[in-house]
């Protein structure tokens, strides 16, 4: 059996030097490597800037959608958006592990899991798509995959129904990163409060600043916002356009007396909403983009420009702990589950 790079740089076509993430073109064969794991496919839940630039491109189209997806694996080995950059996660069953991993991994076949490394650095086959759910950004799949020696993973839990722990384990980075940047009495803004991301971050935000504190959540829709007011996740509630940056200030200007806020959540999953984070946020705050939509160079151009030293942070979507803190929130609060049931489960 052929011998192969704990971070899969054995996989990388082109250009070579590359890791997978960044290489244009990966090998999906799905003969194994000794340090890999093969995966049968159940589900793909596709990034949601990445299914909302899909589905935009399609027109909606069912098939369409289909088409756009089967070309970006055959393109590249793995679906990676050449518009967004980003991928997704998937769940699936362990069907084959390496012999070089014995001992160095819990996992047995037969196991069911979610990855929690990208799509867009993750070699897949796709052999039929059997379902798109647009409204949750999952598509239903015959197919393998490759978990390179370093991807991580997380066994899925048997308290929560499947589709349900994949959504939250998607956006996992999300919830964990607001629990560590959080302090009590901090004013916390979660841009896109209302989101799948979003209700997480207001939940672990809230339980953060404490008594002292105030967290303040912006949606896109009077809609969306009623929804979260019902599970008292927040503080404040704004209606605004996140890519109006005027608007989104002069309403946490208003939110805050004119102090603005300590930190900033942006889950949003369309571009041009850099500039209404960076100009509700403090000088010497501080700004989580989790958004995969977010233009950095948009941001520290912008940044620079308005005069603002705040410190800005990309979207990691892992941090040590993140599935576990993520999956609890489900357990902890009864009410956010059942409305995660409703809309992405």
């Amino acid at each position: 059996m052929k011998k192969g790079n704990p971070y899969g740089t054995h996989r990388v076509i082109e250009p070579k030097g590359t890791l997978p993430q960044p290489a244009t073109k990966i090998d999906n064969n799905m003969e194994i490597y000794d340090n890999e794991i093969l995966i049968d496919v159940q589900t793909l839940n596709i990034d949601s800037a990445s299914f909302t630039q899909i589905k935009n491109e399609a027109g909606g189209k069912v098939e369409k959608i289909k088409e756009i997806m089967k070309n970006i694996v055959e393109t590249r080995g793995k679906h990676q958006n050449p518009v967004t950059g980003s991928g997704g996660m998937l769940i699936g069953t362990v069907e084959k592990i390496g012999p070089a991993l014995e001992g160095k991994t819990d996992l047995k076949v037969g196991d069911k899991i979610a990855t929690l490394v990208s799509l867009s650095l993750t070699p897949l086959r796709i052999d039929e798509i059997n379902e798109v759910r647009e409204d949750i950004d999952q598509v239903d799949i015959k197919g393998k995959a490759i978990l390179f020696e370093s991807g991580i993973y997380a066994v899925i839990p048997n308290d929560l129904p499947e589709n349900l722990a994949l959504s939250v384990l998607d956006v996992a980075g999300a919830p964990a990163q607001t629990a560590k940047l959080v302090h009590p009495g901090d004013t916390v803004l979660v841009i896109g409060g209302a989101g799948k991301s979003g209700m997480l971050c207001l939940y672990e935000a809230k339980k953060r600043v404490g008594v002292t504190g105030k967290v303040i959540c912006l949606g896109h829709s009077e809609e969306t916002i009623e929804r979260v007011k019902g599970l008292g996740l927040a503080d404040h509630y704004i209606v605004a356009d996140a890519t109006n940056a005027v608007e989104v200030m002069n309403k946490v200007s208003e939110a805050t007396d004119g102090k603005m806020v300590d930190i900033t959540i942006n889950n949003v999953n369309v571009p041009n909403t850099e500039m209404g984070s960076i100009l509700s946020t403090k000088d010497d705050g501080t700004i989580y983009f989790f958004s995969m939509a977010t233009n950095f160079t948009k941001a520290a151009l912008g940044a620079e420009g308005v005069g603002k030293d705040v410190n800005m942070i990309m979207g990691n979507g892992y941090t040590k702990g993140h599935a576990e803190i993520s999956l609890e929130i489900m357990r902890e609060d009864k009410n956010l589950r059942k409305v995660y049931e409703d809309l992405y489960a």
